[in-house]
């Protein structure tokens, strides 16, 4: 195919452009001169138009040598194709117009000659001309619009600061975290750490040792020593019944009993089962650690109190007895029981939950340290205890079914050395009795008629009111009448005249109803109370029975011969031991008491409540009547004139005191049988110690019991206290029915 010719293009201004012969080597495959290079290259725009360009080698003078205008530094900018894409070429032309305008002000042409088009071989078809569309004539100068400034294109994100904003929004992020824990680790800790504490809580209760009950020489009555309870946790243990036999030898509970209590149960009023059931308490130290030795499941031991009582029975009806949690239930237990109980301590701790159930180290803990019980000193002197128990059930063994109180008070101090009642039991296993009356204590509880040992009072009345002397001497009866009640001696006097130890020795009840109508009611009931009767003593014993005195006003006509001879009239055996312990006491009334001091916590002792003490009688009126009550244990003038008492009198000392004979009423009604009884004191011209002795038996064999049981208590006692006998081994002769 012939070459085609191409004839040089002319612009818009009819300058003509071609190529130029300064240009660049010859193309190697046209052989045709070379071009000017990629800067003389036709560029065309997206709408194909040209980039207006200077005129050519004319427009500079023939043939000079071409010189290329020095681009801005956005020509070698890589992204300005895609940017002259973007803005649709306008740019382009922009900048075109710029280059012409700058080229004609400095005189500077630009010629941009075209590559020749290549040649098609010879089989190739030739290549289809592009058409483009008509160009518009070009407008002059003057004509065209301004250039406007170019768009600047968009600058691309530095990473300089991509990086610095990165590294600040990480440290602010990392500031916040460090704040906020901070304020968690200090500020907030307390608050969030006590948000699951009572999940992790263990609360365990440090027993206070119970205070302990010592007689006055500090010989311990009931103590307590440290032990183990055992426990089982039903949840937990799959052959209850292999369990409790494996126990049983070593608890001394039957396996059966053992047997039930690890059954498991709901707790009453929920759903959850129960996982906490006593299965012994009190178990000793050694016995516990041969039972987790055995390593049974859900079995286990903690911490425990256990009461001990070294004498069993020993003044058990006095001192009571506690609960397996050392609550006191009976007795002085029970009365000073918040006394002797202390005020338990208490752990709380965090621990771990499941097989980590231990404490946590350096987790929350707070002990509370238990505050021992105090401890309480009595009058009570153990072994006097002891022989007086022995003593009064040695005679009660005469009787059936019933009941006996002895009461040892010394002189002048009012303390009870001894306080006995019968039946007893052992405060280590209370319930083993025939009825809970049997675990009262009788000297304080047991209310009777106390008979003809009332007279010592109405005499005592009649010496102090002047309505009678030691000498005074008048004829007595054997009956006397009153209200319609005939009242009898048991030695009738016949008339005779009789003495006022005559009186008491041979207990006339016609002479005592006789002194008493001159003394009158008033002065009677004025001092009864005096001597204590008819209010509680205030010993200390809880439920002391405060007795009965019938109102003047209330007397019928019976009433004026019962009343002086102890009938219509109720007290207790302490309450007539103080109203004897005055006349001991030269005539002042000492309150009888049993608590001799407190024991505290740090040993320190405190004295007791101080006794009240009244007077009563004078001196004088107080000798003369102990001198009076000697011929009750003296006089013996031969059959049907012996006195009352011979059978308490004790060798080698002088002993004052009278007998009595009355009734008991329960609930208002009159028991069978008699109360007998003997109260005492010695040595008669100082008494040390006054002795009581109450025995009520329904069959009435009692008579030949409370006598000989306060010879051979009074006996002990003054042999035990080291009390010397008396100077004169006999008493002053009495005559009973003076001439």
């Amino acid at each position: 195919m012939p070459p085609r010719s191409e004839e040089p293009r002319r612009d818009a201004t009819g300058s003509r452009r071609g190529s130029s012969p300064g240009g660049r080597g010859a193309d190697p495959r046209s052989g045709e001169p070379g071009v000017g290079g990629i800067s003389d290259a036709r560029a065309y725009t997206p709408r194909g138009r040209t980039i207006r360009e200077g005129g050519g080698a004319a427009r500079t003078g023939g043939g000079a040598e071409q010189r290329r205008t020095p681009r801005t530094s956005r020509s070698g900018d890589p992204f300005r194709p895609a940017l002259q894409v973007l803005d649709g070429g306008r740019a382009g032309a922009a900048r075109a117009g710029r280059r012409d305008t700058a080229g004609g002000r400095s005189g500077v042409v630009r010629t941009v000659s075209a590559r020749p088009a290549r040649e098609p071989f010879d089989d190739e078809a030739p290549a289809p001309r592009r058409r483009t569309a008509p160009r518009r004539p070009a407008r002059p100068a003057a004509a065209r619009r301004p250039a406007r400034k170019p768009r600047r294109p968009p600058k691309l994100a530095d990473p300089r600061r991509r990086l610095r904003l990165g590294t600040l929004l990480a440290l602010a992020l990392f500031a916040t975290i460090g704040v906020r824990l901070v304020f968690l680790q200090t500020v907030d800790t307390p608050a969030y750490a006590d948000g699951g504490l009572t999940n992790r809580l263990t609360v365990v209760e440090l027993p206070a040792p119970r205070g302990a009950i010592y007689d006055w020489k500090g010989e311990p009555l009931a103590h307590s020593v440290e032990a183990r309870y055992v426990f089982a946790d039903p949840t937990k243990i799959k052959d209850p019944l292999a369990t409790a036999k494996l126990l049983s030898p070593l608890l001394g509970v039957q396996a059966s009993e053992l047997a039930e209590k690890m059954k498991e149960r709901t707790l009453p009023g929920t759903t959850t089962k129960s996982q906490f059931e006593y299965l012994a308490r009190g178990v000793d130290i050694d016995k516990a650690k041969q039972i987790m030795a055995l390593e049974l499941a859900g079995i286990g031991t903690h911490r425990d109190e256990k009461r001990v009582v070294p004498g069993g029975d020993l003044a058990a009806n006095l001192i009571g007895f506690t609960s397996p949690d050392m609550n006191g239930l009976e007795g002085l237990e029970a009365k000073y029981d918040d006394l002797l109980r202390g005020q338990p301590g208490r752990k709380r701790y965090e621990a771990g939950q499941g097989a980590l159930a231990a404490p946590i180290p350096g987790g929350y803990s707070e002990t509370t340290q238990a505050k021992p019980g105090s401890s309480l000193g009595l009058t009570i002197d153990r072994d006097l205890q002891f022989q007086a128990q022995r003593i009064l059930s040695t005679r009660m063994a005469q009787t059936r079914d019933s009941v006996g109180a002895a009461v040892i008070i010394e002189v002048p101090s009012g303390e009870v050395r001894a306080q006995v009642s019968y039946p007893g039991y052992s405060a280590t296993e209370p319930t083993k009795v025939n009825s809970p009356s049997d675990r009262a204590d009788a000297a304080t509880s047991f209310v009777v008629d106390p008979g003809s040992i009332h007279k010592a009072i109405t005499y005592g009345a009649a010496l102090q009111e002047g309505v009678i002397t030691k000498d005074t001497v008048f004829p007595v009866a054997n009956t006397i009448i009153k209200g319609g009640v005939r009242f009898e001696d048991t030695h009738p006097a016949n008339g005779r005249r009789m003495s006022i130890p005559g009186m008491l020795a041979f207990s006339s009840n016609v002479g005592t109803i006789e002194i008493a109508e001159k003394l009158g009611p008033d002065r009677l009931i004025d001092y009864q109370k005096r001597f204590g009767l008819g209010q509680p003593t205030g010993e200390g014993m809880p439920g002391e029975a405060s007795g009965r005195l019938l109102p003047a006003d209330q007397w019928s006509g019976s009433a004026h011969g019962s009343v002086p001879i102890g009938h219509s009239v109720d007290a207790t055996p302490l309450q007539m031991a103080a109203a004897y312990a005055a006349i001991a006491n030269d005539g002042t009334y000492v309150q009888p008491h049993l608590i001799k001091d407190v024991i505290g916590p740090d040993g320190k002792r405190t004295p007791g409540p101080k006794p009240v003490t009244r007077p009563v009688l004078s001196p004088q009126n107080a000798a003369a009547l102990r001198t009076m009550l000697e011929a009750v244990t003296t006089v013996d003038e031969g059959p049907g004139e012996r006195a009352t008492g011979l059978a308490a009198a004790v060798p080698g000392y002088r002993v004052a005191g009278k007998t009595g004979t009355g009734l008991r009423y329960v609930d208002g009604k009159q028991q069978p049988g008699e109360v007998h009884s003997f109260i005492g004191m010695a040595p008669a011209e100082k008494p040390r110690y006054v002795v009581a002795v109450f025995v009520w038996s329904p069959g009435g064999e009692g008579g030949g019991v409370a006598a000989p049981a306060f010879r051979e208590m009074m006996g002990f006692t003054l042999a035990h206290y080291r009390v010397p006998a008396s100077p004169t081994n006999k008493s002053p002769k009495f005559e009973v029915f003076p001439r």
